[in-house]
């Protein structure tokens, strides 16, 4: 089932990005955009970085703020729904987590969204451990559990279930996936919940050590 969804996922960020939107619409119920937006209280600064920026929606709120926000992703095909959605105003480059092409301290917040198993890799804690000011922050937002009582909503939080995307004890399995690996890459982390529209969404806050000197290979 694991490999069948990495597949489809894969699938649906290259060659079908065109159905992204309408696909994330459909199994959220409507709740995707609200679910991603959901980071934007946790923010800090106005020098932005969103790792995997997708079809740009985030990237369009930051920008209407006034904040410099700069995108980055893998895949050529999300990179050209997010032009089009952003027009001139876009600041958008393709590249990997694990090798980000800006220079130490270049950014107050580092942002992801829905990330695949990359956000856990040493290399991208690294490389935005290298990015961010001294005491920045990098918000994860690695994904969000149904609890509403209706019928779809029970439905959709059993799917979810049963193909490994909201396992019960989501909360603690990221706590326990992030606690070593962003502490060895010089970061302090905290993981909250939040309630939105009959759903918890879970992030990880993760804020650079200012004294931490990172091991290098």
């Amino acid at each position: 089932m694991r490999t069948i969804l990495r597949f489809f996922f894969r699938l649906l960020y290259h060659p079908f990005a065109f159905t992204y939107d309408l696909v994330a619409a459909t199994v959220s119920f409507g709740r995707w955009k609200d679910w991603v937006m959901s980071v934007v209280p946790f923010i800090e600064g106005t020098r932005i970085l969103e790792i995997g920026h997708g079809p740009g929606h985030l990237q369009r709120l930051l920008l209407s703020r006034n904040l410099l926000a700069v995108g980055l992703d893998e895949s050529a095909q999300m990179g050209r729904l997010a032009k089009r959605r952003l027009g001139a105003a876009s600041n958008l480059t393709r590249g990997l987590a694990q090798h980000l092409p800006f220079r130490v301290e270049s950014f107050d917040t580092v942002v992801a969204t829905f990330p695949a198993e990359y956000i856990f890799d040493p290399s991208t804690l690294q490389e935005a451990f290298r990015v961010l000011i001294p005491g920045g922050r990098f918000v994860i937002l690695p994904g969000a559990v149904i609890i509403g009582r209706g019928i779809w909503d029970r439905f959709l939080a059993w799917l979810f279930r049963i193909t490994g995307e909201t396992p019960p004890n989501l909360s603690e399995v990221i706590r326990q996936k992030s606690k070593e690996p962003f502490a060895k890459a010089g970061f302090q982390v905290e993981v909250q919940e939040l309630e939105v529209r009959s759903s918890i969404v879970l992030l990880a806050l993760a804020t650079k050590m200012e004294n931490h000197v990172q091991e290098t290979a």
